[in-house]
């Protein structure tokens, strides 16, 4: 008897941790503030999740430097499945495509997880700019050089503008702001006039009439606003930059917990009240398997070092 119950305790100990996965808290490290697109993406699909595996999903945001403070947190973190970074293309394509020592390896530093889905942006002026059309905004800036001030509050704004005024060939003064919240008492004042903005920050704005929309960014119109065309309809078709999150724990996770994170977080943006919430943020979702996010990691990084050697933005 007494034989007995140490094999069955040696056998308990020799079981391994994951299990019982999840057994406590998961906590997603968002690389924005609190009130950002990726902040709320990330409270409503953790909270679906939360409910589904019967642990809290806790949300940490980790601001600054472009997201690289959040992504290097997670890559340090242990590998076993309760600290995930939502990642977008500023910490996982841009700041490894701008540095020459970027603070981690995007492809090796990071298990993928899931793709999470695609960010829509609109170029949008001050009511105060005589343009009502991307083309008409081009012809603004080239009768007037320098003269337009454009602003930009994260690095798809900065890539965006950047790539815009090279396929245009036209000359703007940039103003950077930490954050696109910031940027918006000024757009509405006309302090700046035009900025790449995502639809979080600039939908209510545009709906109030202190903002107009010329186009968006994405490959398809937004159903937010349905009779606004996209940037390749508007005349620039080679415009590639897509805005997009993905779901990634720290390197060397065990399969089982990758498998299992996948399926829960799959399972929940396929939930009808999360696709709900993700429409009236006009984000669309784009879940996936590990295997394909990795790939998408890898074509991104790759892209963005394209288009900023293209504009001429030297790795620093």
């Amino acid at each position: 008897m007494k034989r007995t119950l140490v094999m069955a305790a040696a056998l308990l100990v020799a079981v391994p941790a994951f299990a019982q996965y999840p057994n406590k808290s998961i906590r997603i490290v968002v690389p924005f503030g609190a009130g950002s697109a990726t902040d709320l993406i990330s409270r409503v699909i953790g909270s679906s999740v939360s409910a589904a595996v019967g642990q809290p999903v806790v949300i940490d945001n980790k601001a600054g430097a472009d997201g690289a403070i959040a992504a290097s947190e997670v890559a340090k973190a242990a590998p076993d499945g309760y600290t995930l970074l939502m990642a977008t293309n500023s910490p996982l394509s841009v700041v490894p495509a701008m540095k020459k020592s970027p603070p981690y390896d995007p492809l090796a530093d990071f298990t993928p997880i899931t793709d999470v889905g695609r960010y829509t942006f609109f170029v949008v002026v001050n009511p105060s700019v005589p343009a009502k059309t991307l083309p008409e905004l081009i012809q603004h800036a080239k009768a007037n050089p320098g003269k337009i001030n454009y602003a930009t509050g994260n690095t798809t704004g900065i890539v965006s503008s950047a790539l815009l005024a090279s396929l245009a060939k036209i000359e703007m003064v940039h103003v950077p702001y930490k954050t696109e919240p910031q940027v918006m008492p000024d757009l509405v004042s006309g302090r700046v006039q035009m900025m790449f903005a995502s639809s979080t920050t600039s939908m209510p704005l545009i709906r109030e009439g202190k903002l107009r929309a010329l186009v968006t960014t994405l490959p398809r119109r937004s159903h937010l606003l349905p009779d606004l065309p996209t940037i390749a309809e508007a005349g620039y078709p080679t415009f590639s930059i897509i805005s997009w999150a993905g779901l990634y724990g720290p390197a060397k996770m065990p399969a089982e917990v990758t498998a299992r994170l996948n399926k829960e977080f799959v399972a929940a943006m396929g939930r009808a009240e999360v696709q709900e919430a993700m429409q009236k943020q006009a984000f669309v979702l784009t879940p996936s398997s590990p295997e394909k996010l990795a790939a998408w990691t890898k074509e991104q990084l790759e892209s963005y070092r394209n288009i900023l050697k293209a504009v001429g933005i030297q790795p620093e």
